[in-house]
């Protein structure tokens, strides 16, 4: 089945899977902080990975969990809070004792296990400041060069279509939701909601959409993805237990971005199963093992 939107052409060569930078160079710096993605840039990273939510008065934030309990010095649930409540708490000075490896997209892990953060080169509001998805599309906008970004919507929420309405919103204001002519996007919206992509597809027809899969359901075991889905994107359990995936999502007319990667035996499995794209909490370390050192 090929998509109705077809992907960028799959790439190919030894070296060429795009990598992705998990809610920025995370191993390194405090989740979804403007140092992390400033790292991410720096360490050479082809995209950045982020979540975003919606605020109680409208904003999008780039905070992965429902609520912030994990990431800050506060409490409550990120759709009851305004952007005035979520500036004054601290999002960066403790950093999960668990880093890059409890990272991943499963449930939140108790809070009360953390650790000061000892990289301190950073400007203090850069490591500590709650991040809204505006502030990053001007991080990319001025970073030099082409960086990609990969926007996971979240939910379920209790404000349902209006994340997608707001992210398209500000996506047309960056110009990014029509790439120039010629060119591929510099965009892509992930989801484990098939609604949600069904949302952004329709508003926004030109902007790939990747279908997250935590577990390979017997539907689409065969590469087909949901209507309006271009990308794949399987965990990373899913190749070690399903490796056949890889070419089937292909042979479907599907790019494969896979999360989240970060040992060297999981970069040699995706390497070695051809896959497009790998998000990684450790960009620059995965660059080096795929021969792009920077």
């Amino acid at each position: 089945m090929t998509p109705a939107h077809p992907a960028r052409e799959p790439q190919s060569g030894p070296n060429t899977i795009s990598v992705i930078a998990h809610r920025g160079a995370s191993e390194d710096a405090p989740e979804h902080t403007l140092a992390a993605y400033r790292k991410a840039i720096e360490d050479g990273a082809d995209a950045l990975e982020c979540d975003v939510r919606l605020t109680a008065d409208g904003h999008l934030v780039c905070v992965h969990d429902w609520r912030v309990n994990r990431v800050s010095n506060g409490k409550g649930a990120v759709s009851a809070l305004e952007l005035s409540d979520l500036a004054a708490l601290d999002f960066g000075s403790w950093k999960d004792t668990r880093g890059a490896k409890g990272s991943g997209e499963s449930p939140e892990w108790d809070p009360g296990e953390r650790a000061l953060l000892g990289d301190r080169t950073a400007p203090l509001e850069d490591r500590t400041s709650v991040l809204t998805l505006e502030r990053l599309l001007e991080l990319v906008a001025d970073a030099g060069r082409r960086v990609e970004l990969a926007i996971e919507t979240k939910h379920p929420t209790r404000w349902a279509g209006q994340v997608e309405e707001r992210l398209l919103e500000l996506l047309h204001r960056f110009g990014l939701a029509t790439p120039p002519r010629g060119e591929s996007s510099a965009v892509r919206v992930m989801s484990f909601s098939a609604r949600s992509l069904h949302r952004v597809n329709f508003g926004a027809p030109d902007i790939p959409t990747v279908y997250l899969m935590q577990f390979l359901s017997p539907r689409y075991r065969d590469g087909r993805l949901p209507t309006g889905t271009w990308i794949a994107g399987p965990s990373i359990r899913i190749l070690r237990n399903h490796p056949e995936y890889v070419a089937r999502a292909q042979r479907a007319g599907h790019q494969v971005h896979v999360w989240t990667v970060d040992s060297a035996t999981d970069v040699e499995l995706c390497e070695r199963l051809g896959v497009d794209a790998v998000i990684t909490n450790r960009p620059r370390q995965v660059l080096s093992q795929l021969g792009r050192n920077v």
